[in-house]
């Protein structure tokens, strides 16, 4: 399993046949399109993949707490008329809540001086009123006014103060600037505040009354979902006069499904391979029941289109991290209990069988680690029974894990060299990821050497080889003129700096260990602290050690989980991804039919 090897295809037919042309190729859902032709000026112009209205309009209507009786069929339902309905219907509810909390803050703004009718202007011989909500402490700035004031009312805060003039007065009449308060009375607002809580009530009405057709929308999704797909391929497609142009990726096995396509619809076809300039999506092929694996793969980083396929080196890599660092036998078999209690429900689709399967292969390396290491809920196993045996890890013997750890780190990098020197191979980084390769297992062994008393030599011998290729080998710059030969030397010896970066990549699974030792000694503290109190309190102690019990290890379980999640992720997607991966790609998007999807 591996990238898919992909053509470029081009379609050229007659403009009467491209709505056809295209419906046909959404049908065949194999090609990612290229545009051919800038996107409109006009943002709101553009065409956006995933028919965002439909999904926004599902969600205004589900989001009523008692929908009325569903209609399960009705022929006339039309759902691109429906969604701009709840669409309008959800701006004109916007609108009206924002006019109405509007009006609540003007009334609570205008009514500490009280329900003002004001008079006409020319009443007051062209002058105006300006209201002010003055501290009590500044009381004196008034009688600094020269303009005619009065004081409307006060409280236990605040003077509330109107000062008349034809003009609006300069900013430091007053050590605070002046209130907002409109030009209509308070009775006035309320009515209109009425008007708007009345006008809610009357879309909210309309609002319920458009749940019945929730069923219907759903049913429907992938119909809006097709069409924002379709709108958004013919926006990239190219129209000259009376013919049109689409170009797109193609994986080669559909090549001949594309090319029967072009026959019946009339159209000419180019098949070109990719070029130095072309940098195509990338199709990862797996089979449905490692969807998983693939899913996991794209999370973080897709890789580019000349690397390689990560989805299952980084699956079993992430169970086996991830079971490292939970290290409880007990904690996998809840894993494993809890995942054949929900076994049907992630039945429903390929990729949730998927998640099931890899479900069972987590929960099974997490019990096996654990009984490697002879942790249960944080208890040894007796001594000379069965499972005793089975222990071959301590992890209190500091020593001998963080060596487990190291040893993981190292053949998980020199993995992570040895994919990209061979998808890189015939150019000259592949001799550099070689030479990582070496750097990372001399530099292990002469630390075995240091550790162990034993000759140097050959550890040192395999690092200096290692470094002498990165430092060949690393600088891709074309010859051209003698000082390119040095400036080649020159960003060899600069790569060097990445050798700090694979000794901290390398003690970075330290964590495996750590959290690992972090987990079972939690879960072995609350196992004792259980015991303690049942041996302290006869008769109660029973119930408060087992509330103890179910407590410590609920928490120490749901730790181990996000623990275990987030570093075993973090592992692959940062040290792995760094050295195996170091080129991003696009992820390949065909221009298909799309299912319900909510």
């Amino acid at each position: 399993m591996s990238v898919a090897r992909l053509k470029k295809m081009s379609l050229v037919g007659p403009a009467e046949h491209k709505a056809d042309t295209l419906e046909a190729l959404q049908d065949l859902g194999c090609m990612h399109v290229l545009p051919l032709v800038p996107p409109p000026n006009e943002p709101e112009k553009i065409s956006e993949r995933g028919a965002r209205e439909a999904y926004k309009a599902l969600r205004f209507l589900a989001e009523v707490p008692e929908p009325r009786r569903q209609i399960q069929r009705d022929p006339d339902f039309d759902m691109d008329r429906f969604v701009h309905e709840v669409t309008d219907l959800m701006q004109r509810t916007r609108g009206t809540m924002d006019r109405r909390d509007f009006l609540a803050h003007r009334i609570a703004q205008v009514r500490p001086w009280g329900d003002l009718d004001f008079p006409p202007t020319d009443v007051l011989a062209g002058n105006r009123l300006w209201f002010y909500q003055l501290p009590l402490k500044h009381r004196e700035a008034l009688s600094e006014v020269k303009l005619p004031w009065a004081i409307l009312e006060e409280d236990h805060r605040f003077l509330y103060a109107v000062l008349i003039s034809p003009d609006e007065p300069d900013d430091d009449i007053l050590p605070i600037p002046r209130t907002h308060v409109g030009s209509l009375p308070i009775h006035e607002l309320e009515a209109q505040l009425e008007e708007a809580e009345i006008a809610l009530e009357a879309l909210e009405a309309e609002r319920v009354a458009q749940t019945r057709y929730l069923t219907l929308m759903r049913q429907n999704l992938s119909v809006a979902e097709s069409a924002a797909e379709l709108a958004h391929a013919t926006q990239k497609v190219r129209d000259d006069e009376a013919m049109f142009a689409v170009q797109g990726w193609v994986p080669e096995d559909r090549v001949d499904a594309v090319l029967e396509l072009a026959k019946a619809k009339d159209a000419a076809v180019l098949i070109e391979e990719p070029g130095p300039e072309d940098n195509p999506p990338t199709l990862l092929e797996q089979p449905e029941k490692r969807g998983s694996a693939v899913d996991l793969a794209l999370f973080y980083q897709v890789p580019g289109y000349k690397d390689w396929d990560p989805s299952v080196i980084v699956a079993a890599s992430f169970a086996f991290f991830f079971a490292m660092i939970v290290a409880d036998a007990g904690y996998g078999a809840v894993i494993l209990l809890g995942l054949l209690l929900f076994w049907k429900r992630m039945g429903g689709t390929a990729g949730q069988r998927s998640w099931r399967l890899y479900g069972l292969i987590i929960s099974g390396a997490t019990i096996l680690y654990g009984i490697l290491v002879g942790s249960y809920f944080g208890v040894a196993p007796p001594e000379g029974s069965v499972i005793a045996k089975l222990k071959v890890l301590d992890l209190n013997n500091f020593g001998a894990m963080m060596m487990v750890s190291i040893v993981v780190g190292v053949l998980h990098l020199v993995l992570a060299n040895a994919l990209a020197a061979r998808a890189a191979w015939g150019q000259r980084k592949a001799i550099a990821n070689l030479g990582w390769i070496a750097a990372l297992i001399g530099g292990f062994v002469l630390w075995l050497s240091y550790m162990s008393g034993k000759s140097p030599v050959p550890g040192s011998a395999i690092l200096i080889l290692g470094v002498v290729a990165i430092v060949l080998f690393s600088s891709e710059r074309i010859i051209q003129k003698p000082t390119d030969w040095i400036w080649r030397l020159i960003e060899g010896v600069q790569s060097l700096a990445g050798a700090m970066g694979a000794f901290g990549d390398v003690l970075s699974y330290m964590r495996l260990f750590a959290l690992g030792l972090a987990s079972a000694s939690l879960a072995i503290t609350f196992n004792d602290l259980a015991v303690s109190v049942m041996q302290a309190l006869k008769g109660p102690g029973i119930l408060f050690g087992l509330l103890i019990l179910i407590i410590g290890h609920v928490l120490n379980f749901a730790l181990a989980m996000m623990s275990g999640v987030v570093h075993g992720l973090r592992l692959n997607y940062i040290e792995f991804f760094k050295w195996g991966l170091p080129d991003e790609g696009i992820v390949f998007r065909p221009f298909a039919r799309k299912e319900v999807q909510e």
